[in-house]
């Protein structure tokens, strides 16, 4: 592989990239998805990625890279940094390689991926608060220890590794008019776009950041990189400070726009994918879809292919974005009422409740807070409820007992 005084790969890499990972990596579902269709009003595919092998795109660039060392290469071994899904694609591939691999991972690395590192036979050490952190520590190991470091974005063989998904998706559906691809370094969307672009340029492509980590739209917006000074969101997979000067000029030449989405869109596009489509995606893996959803991106009409670019999520937030997605929906709610701490006061609340049949999931109590009279208690009740029906006679009730009481959701 020859790089051009652009940075550029081409489309014989890619294609060779392709051969190589061939019977490595799984040729993933591009699924149609009718419910974000009619939400959306776009003709929506999901490019499913996060039911790859490792659980994520990052097997495909790090195989090719690994794959493409010298053979004293392999034996001294490879370093990597990464937030998680880079960390199991080096580890899977340098042990399908033959090669030892040391791991660096932030220190709060949800500990799934750092699991799954290990069982993949890589050494890992945790270090740092971000990427950026491990990244630094992890090339000086490697220097001390001559010993080859794969980055996780800023290189020409995982760009062309991550390039297949373009092929794939391409040979699926190749009248798609948008590809909407989640950006951290930006090697997924380098890859995509350039393979796309290439086989034909009027597609658009769509790069989503996060909305605490907009490293690589603030870098296009100013015209050169610009470094974070925090990376502040849920989504760890893309939480990257600082694009890379090779990421960063393939995506300011063959990407259409950059948008940014919140947690709160990330955490909803995961719910839905989860209830809607029974796919668990990480963070990250659902950003592209957060897009579309929140109108962020608006493709109404246009046959559009969202990238789930993971799924090795932290079941714990898993847990907590399930129940906001609840209550987003109003199937679960929190009430709270203020009433007299004496016996019975709780009860026929509870008696209401269970003769709607609506079942109760939590119960707190506060007797100290400051705006409660002497004699009084605030009740919480976590509330898991059936539609508008449940919430009309539970409010009708509160009134007619005038019962105090305060509605979340």
């Amino acid at each position: 592989m020859k790089m051009t005084e652009q940075y550029m790969i081409s489309m014989t890499d890619v294609m060779e990239a392709e051969k190589i990972l061939r019977n490595v990596v799984k040729n993933t579902p591009l699924e149609h998805s009718r419910i974000f269709s009619e939400i959306t009003g776009s003709d929506v595919y999901l490019k499913l990625e996060n039911l790859q092998t490792t659980g994520s795109f990052k097997i495909r660039g790090a195989y090719n890279k690994i794959y493409h060392l010298s053979q004293e290469e392999k034996k001294n071994g490879v370093v990597a940094a990464s937030a998680g899904n880079h960390s199991q694609g080096v580890a899977y591939a340098a042990k399908t390689l033959n090669t030892k691999a040391v791991i660096f991972m932030p220190i709060f690395t949800p500990p799934i991926k750092v699991i799954a590192t290990k069982y993949y036979g890589a050494e890992v050490q945790l270090y740092g608060y971000s990427y950026d952190d491990a990244y630094k520590k992890a090339i000086e190991y490697a220097e001390k220890h001559k010993m080859s470091y794969i980055h996780a974005f800023n290189d020409p063989y995982i760009i062309a590794g991550q390039a297949t998904i373009g092929l794939e998706i391409f040979e699926s559906l190749k009248d798609v008019e948008a590809v909407i691809v989640p950006i951290g370094g930006g090697g997924l969307i380098s890859g995509i776009s350039f393979a796309l672009k290439s086989l034909n340029s009027k597609i658009k492509i769509i790069g989503v950041e996060a909305e605490g980590a907009p490293s690589m739209k603030q870098s296009l917006e100013k015209g050169e990189i610009v470094p974070l000074k925090t990376a502040d969101t849920i989504a760890d997979g893309i939480a990257v400070k600082i694009p890379g000067p090779l990421t960063f000029e393939m995506t300011r030449i063959y990407v259409d726009d950059v948008v940014t989405v919140t947690d709160d869109e990330i955490a909803y596009a995961m719910y839905m994918l989860l209830t809607r489509n029974k796919l668990v995606a990480e963070p990250a893996g659902a950003a592209s879809l957060a897009a579309l959803l929140s109108g962020k991106v608006n493709l109404r009409g246009k046959k559009v292919v969202s990238i789930i670019s993971g799924g090795n999520v932290d079941y714990t937030l898993l847990s907590q974005i399930i129940f906001k997605g609840l209550m987003k929906e109003k199937l679960l709610f929190k009430i709270k009422v203020k009433i007299l701490d004496k016996p019975g006061q709780l009860k026929r609340i509870l008696e209401f409740l269970s003769q709607k049949q609506i079942n109760v999931i939590d119960i707190e109590t506060d007797r100290i807070s400051q705006k409660l009279n002497a004699g009084s208690v605030y009740i919480t009740l976590t509330i898991q409820a059936v539609g508008q029906e449940n919430l009309t006679a539970i409010e009708e009730f509160m009134k007619q007992e005038n019962i105090e009481y305060t509605l979340d959701f």
